[in-house]
């Protein structure tokens, strides 16, 4: 049975709360699963707040953060990569899986942190990244010296090239940040990436679906698996509650490595053509993803987590479609959430939305999770800029293909209004560091400040993810806004952040940061996450307005052109924006444009 059904308009006055036979996951949802409904809130430490004054957040600046998302009212945190890294993509080249890198503290810095969002009752989920590492790894580096065909390349996809003497590509697989996925290095000991000086004997070509300085690892070696089981265990041991793995679909690669026409663009996403469950398209589908094979590995990742208390929890960055292919991540024995990126990547549009949103519950109703909502991560443009753009111009995966300039008044009134809608969701919503300000994209960063491998490595055609890794601002009157004590930040920051600064929204009606805070405490106290959704007869086939009742809540969503009025004797729980109430003897409200109210009937 699925967690949508229907409400009548003439009911939207009168109908009773869901009975328990409607409430289809109700039975599953343990006393400890607390990731089936959680609001989970990412920190990118390089960007969140600044503790030493170097101009880059690490973690005592997260740790010094805390007490905001404690008022905020998330449940926990998800922390990208703070681990040892050259930074050639921004932590995401990792060459110590176990050990904190100097720009963001140390292992103590880590276990202060972890204590103290412990004590605030917050749970915090860490990075892994597995399908590659840095080529600065001591694997790697061991791999390079080694001679072909050894244990220590093994643990990499070194191949032959093609040609008469080697020189092509083993197969025609691009990278995701541009060029070529294959970087050819010297033969004999002390091989190191072909220069082309005079005496070097080209060897072997290793993989690289990243930059490459990221080499990709042979999941089919034992070695690698049981490595990776080893560094759960580290960090299960300090007691984190969980992990977010990325680019789970594509740690396993088709045997034999084919070659393939499909494109892949930056940054996980794939052009493939639209689906017809509601999904956009954005999924990858080529031999370098998706395969059967990754899901063995989730099976036996499970059990590690079941080995400790409390209720740990994997969450899948897999940028799959169809959705019934998701689901696939969080079948029981696997992982516990997956993003729902097909949400992410849809237009403001009613039709598709509640079509993805139909498509994505019956999905994961079939394996018995919970749809893990998203709008905005480090990865693709914060969505107040998404979704004030007249023109989507947007590759299939949500990343601007160059930058043009949003309506910064719309898309904010709009980014508002699609998260009130998220949050009023059943299931695990995820939130990216500053959205619960109105924080837009960085549009008009200058080239000489860009740090993204996609920008460089497709020479300024992509223009990567720079804008949405922009420092937030703390402080609206405090030098760099109150990132740091120096006010230095490692990227500039655009004007409009000043009026958007968190102490500028603290405690100010109407501001983007007390509508999340209300939002969210409401979520809490009406459990609309654990809850149901019933679609309101009425607006079912409306190209204007999506409206669904989730328990007691009735949701309402305006998209259309002109204002919606509500059922008489509407109590409005919160609003993404300011509505208006007629003046007559039996007022009713009115819901304008691009806004999304939740309401009693």
């Amino acid at each position: 049975m699925s967690r949508i059904d229907s409400t009548t308009a003439t009911e939207v006055d009168s109908a009773t709360a869901l009975t328990a036979t409607q409430l289809v996951h109700a039975a599953h949802a343990g006393p400890g699963e607390w990731w089936r409904d959680a609001v989970i809130y990412q920190v990118y430490p390089r960007s969140f707040a600044d503790g030493n004054g170097d101009g880059i957040g690490d973690l005592p600046g997260v740790t010094a953060r805390l007490p905001h998302l404690k008022a905020l009212g998330i449940d926990a945190v998800w922390l990208s990569p703070f681990y040892r890294s050259p930074q050639k993509d921004a932590g995401y080249d990792v060459s110590d899986y176990r050990d904190v890198d100097p720009l963001f503290g140390t292992l103590a810095d880590f276990d202060e942190m972890l204590a103290t969002a412990h004590g605030m009752g917050i749970r915090v989920i860490v990075d892994v990244v597995p399908n590659h590492t840095s080529d600065q790894h001591a694997w790697f580096v061991e791999a390079l010296a080694a001679p072909e065909g050894s244990p220590a390349r093994a643990r990499y996809l070194f191949r032959e090239g093609k040609g008469e003497n080697g020189e092509l590509p083993p197969n025609n697989w691009q990278s995701i940040f541009g060029g070529p996925a294959w970087t050819r290095v010297t033969a004999g000991a002390d091989a190191h990436v072909v220069t082309g000086a005079e005496g070097e004997v080209p060897g072997q070509w290793y993989l690289h679906m990243f930059d490459s300085t990221q080499p990709d690892l042979d999941w089919t070696n034992p070695e690698v698996r049981a490595e990776f089981e080893d560094v759960l265990r580290f960090w299960l041991d300090k007691g984190v509650d969980g992990f977010r793995i990325d680019v789970a679909h594509g740690m396993v690669k088709q045997d034999g490595l084919p070659d393939w026409d499909g494109t892949v663009s930056m940054v996980e996403g794939t052009d493939t053509g639209a689906p017809e469950d509601g999904s956009t398209g954005a999924g990858n589908s080529g031999p370098m993803f998706d395969q059967d094979g990754v899901h063995d590995i989730y099976r036996a990742w499970h059990k590690v987590l079941a080995e400790y208390d409390g209720d740990r929890a994997l969450v899948a960055e897999a940028w799959v479609e169809p959705l019934s292919r998701l689901a696939r991540y969080v079948r029981p024995d696997e992982m516990h959430q997956a993003f729902n990126f097909s949400f992410l990547t849809t237009a403001w549009d009613a039709a598709p939305l509640r079509a993805v949103v139909a498509a994505s519950l019956n999905a994961s109703d079939e394996v018995g999770a919970p749809t893990t909502w998203v709008l905005s991560n480090h990865d693709v443009v914060r969505h107040p800029s998404r979704l004030g753009l007249a023109e989507p111009g947007l590759r299939p995966n949500g990343i601007f293909a160059h930058e043009p300039q949003p309506d910064e008044e719309v898309g904010l009134r709009r980014a508002r209004a699609a998260s009130l809608l998220m949050l009023g969701l059943p299931g695990s919503s995820y939130l990216y560091q500053g959205e619960e300000l109105g924080l837009p994209e960085h549009t008009s960063l200058p080239n000489e400040v860009r740090e993204d491998p996609a920008f460089f490595r497709t020479e300024g055609a992509e223009a990567g993810r720079d804008g949405c890794r922009v420092p937030l601002p703390w402080e609206a009157e405090a030098p760099g806004l109150g990132f740091g004590p120096t006010g230095q930040t490692w990227l500039p920051q655009p004007e409009s952040y000043k009026t958007l600064a968190a102490d500028a929204q603290y405690g100010v009606a109407g501001s983007t940061f007390e509508m999340y805070k209300a939002a969210l405490e409401i979520r809490k106290a009406e459990n609309l996450g654990a809850g149901s959704l019933a679609w309101v007869d009425a607006y079912a086939d409306s190209t204007d307005v999506i409206a669904f009742r989730n328990g007691d809540v009735v949701v309402l969503a305006n998209l259309g052109s002109e204002p919606v009025v509500l059922p008489r004797g509407a109590q409005v729980l919160v609003e993404s924006g300011p509505t208006v109430t007629d003046r007559s003897a039996d007022p009713q409200v009115r819901v304008p444009v691009d806004t999304t109210v939740w309401f009693r009937a």
